[in-house]
């Protein structure tokens, strides 16, 4: 993830098919090798057998909604193959060498299964042994605002046959593997762009001049980098602490407490660098001045594929509420282990450290009570402060890791300023937002009218 994380923001999108790649090993891999050809192909270091793997999910219905989203058909052949019918409207690496979809198994009357239950994962090569599509059809080419580097295609499935891979009706389940490499693939990629436009924004700083000074030389200038800095350490450690964790759990490693911060962090990382990323590479664009916005630069270009790492692999809003199915699946095991490993973590500090650690363990107490608040209330209540509860997660184990990380030995004075100044932002917005009363019916029913006045005496 080290070599990731350096290469990303000049791989020109080859990142994206990397972490399918890499995704669909995964999987593979967890289900018992079936198919160890692939599995070697998409794992081996010789360039001349390596194979890519597209991830063909999106449908019509589209989004993150796969278990009600999926249309495509697969009818049962003789020998055991499959045949896939439908279309996927969103589909990366279009030029992949296999790729992993889900379908509907059709009974021998043509029916399917709704719901999650009748869904499956299916593998297939995507070109056959003399360079053609195997049963795809091209429909045409994604007009994207960014990523443009990578061909993206609605693709019509007419007889593609592919192989079972999970079993039947557990393709939502299976996909689970691929998903969680493919997000801290997301997260890597997202950090990198944030790491490169600082690191641009901060040579530029030493060599344009303005005002009969260089850029470095101007409070100001060096404040507004100085504060995108610290997002992007405080990203860079979420991002190897979820690498560190990933690590352990492939090699066997892993504790309990690793395995629900794995859990849990996943998603929050994702959606939470996502997120950064947009804001961060915009602010650095306009340290440039006029030539952050000129096409010739190639940085307009990080801004539109920043974009897209808070969409693709869950949006931030379903992704904080898959931050609440861990919690729940878990029986509240994942916030047990996040509770504990950030207490761990601000014990060795210093007292330079001391107003950190106060606002991460006054933030720590006020999120222990919210969420022994919310129990006693009706599920959609948490829901409605899903994105808050994430960003809350998020901030205080970056505060976490930033104070840990300037409580080490070599540590320098600005390790120490940034986990200082992290700590002076709210982070713990959802108990602000609990202050407030946004989470409540009345808030639900003000947001609603807010955003559809005028609409209610529109005829239907």
């Amino acid at each position: 993830m080290s070599k990731l994380y350096l290469y990303a923001p000049s791989a020109g999108l080859y990142s994206c098919p990397l972490a399918m790649t890499d995704g669909a090993a995964k999987v593979i891999e967890s289900l018992g090798m079936p198919i160890r050809e692939a599995f070697e192909r998409l794992t081996t270091r010789d360039e001349k057998r390596f194979w890519t793997s597209g991830q063909w999910m999106t449908e019509r219905k589209g989004g993150s909604d796969v278990a009600n989203g999926t249309e495509t058909v697969a009818q049962r052949q003789e020998d055991g193959s499959y045949r896939l019918y439908g279309f996927k409207w969103f589909t990366s690496a279009t030029d992949a060498d296999i790729t992993l979809t889900l379908a509907r198994i059709a009974d021998h009357h043509g029916n399917t299964t709704p719901g999650s239950v009748g869904v499956s994962l299916f593998c297939a090569e995507v070109w056959d042994s003399e360079g053609r599509t195997n049963g795809v059809e091209i429909q045409r080419l994604k007009e994207k605002l960014g990523t443009r580097q990578m061909p993206t295609a609605e693709l019509l499935l007419d007889g593609m046959r592919a192989r079972l891979l999970s079993e039947e009706g557990r393709g939502v389940a299976s996909i689970a593997n691929m998903l969680t490499l493919t997000r801290i693939h997301n997260t890597v990629s997202a950090v990198a762009a944030m790491r490169r436009i600082t690191q641009l924004g901060r040579e530029y700083s030493t060599k344009r001049s303005v005002f009969g000074k260089l850029l470095k030389d101007h409070p100001l200038h060096v404040q507004t980098l100085s504060r995108l800095e610290v997002e992007t350490r405080a990203a860079f450690l979420l991002m190897m602490e979820v690498c560190r964790l990933l690590g352990r759990e492939e090699t066997g490693a892993a504790t309990e407490r690793d395995a629900y911060l794995l859990r849990l962090l996943t998603p929050v990382a994702k959606l939470y660098t996502g997120k950064q990323a947009v804001a961060v590479v915009s602010e650095g664009l306009e340290c440039f001045g006029g030539q952050g916005y000129i096409e010739d630069t190639g940085l307009p270009a990080l801004l539109r594929d920043a974009q897209v790492l808070s969409i693709w692999e869950g949006t931030t809003n379903v992704l904080s509420l898959d931050v609440l199915r861990s919690i729940s699946k878990s029986s509240g095991r994942v916030l047990q282990a996040f509770f504990s490993d950030v207490e761990e973590r601000l014990r060795g500090a210093g007292p330079a450290l001391l107003p950190a650690v106060q606002s991460l363990r006054s933030s720590l107490s006020g999120l222990a009570q919210f969420i022994q608040t919310a129990e006693s209330r009706p599920p959609e209540s948490l829901q409605l402060a899903a994105r808050d509860l994430a960003y809350s997660i998020a901030r205080i184990y970056m505060g976490a890791l930033l104070v840990d990380h300037a409580s080490w030995e070599g540590a320098s004075h600005p390790d120490v300023y940034a986990a200082l100044r992290w700590c002076e932002n709210d982070v713990c917005p959802v108990v602000s937002g609990e202050i407030r009363g946004y989470y409540s019916t009345s808030a639900v029913l003000s947001d609603s009218q807010l955003v559809y006045q005028g609409l209610e005496k529109q005829d239907p």
